[in-house]
Order: structure tokens, then sequence, then C-alpha cells
């Protein structure tokens, strides 16, 4: 069936469940974003995938992505999570579309 990338596997955040937060907020960027859920602190892998959906909509991938400058991405991304104190976000794992249950 070929690959399907939906979350954020560190934290178990699902892009949709991403992607609500950053409607509900009005969030654009990465570090919007950050101010409102946990995501991205551990490998960093769905940085690109996150970025791509703020902009786009996309909340199921279908191809693997990377950033144009995934050290830069990861490290703005670090230095703003260090800034700003996250608490209270809960994980949470929702049915997974890549499975058919979702």
């Amino acid at each position: 069936m070929g690959i399907c990338i939906d979350r954020c596997l560190c934290f178990r955040r699902s892009f949709q469940e991403l992607k609500n937060v950053a409607d509900q907020h009005q969030c654009q960027t990465l570090n919007a974003l950050a101010q409102h859920a946990t995501f991205g602190q551990k490998c960093g892998l769905c940085l690109p995938y996150i970025a791509r959906m703020l902009h786009t909509g996309e909340t199921i991938f279908h191809e693997i992505i990377t950033a144009p400058d995934p050290c830069a991405l990861q490290y703005e991304y670090e230095k703003h999570t260090e800034q700003t104190h996250l608490s209270g976000h809960e994980s949470h794992r929702n049915s997974d579309p890549c499975d058919g249950d979702g």
C-alpha cells in the first residue's frame, strides 16, 4: 500500500489533531503551534510534515519529505521550545487512518 505518515511518532500526536489545534489558535508557524501543543521535540522527523501541514492543510502524507535545511529547522524549533515552558499537553493516540480505522 505504500507509506502513510500521519503523526508525530515520539509524542503520538496525529497531524489532524495538530491541525485542529493550529486552526483553533490560528497558528501559521511551528513556533506558534508549539505554544499550544507538544510535538517534534525528540527526533524532529515530523517537523517538515507539520510545516507543510500548516501551509497546505494536508494531514496524511504518502511520501517522505524533508526540510530544505533540516538542521536549521530543528535548531530554530528547539531554540524556541527551550524558551517556552510547555506543560499540561496530553498525548493522544487517535485511530490510525493508515490502518483503515479512521
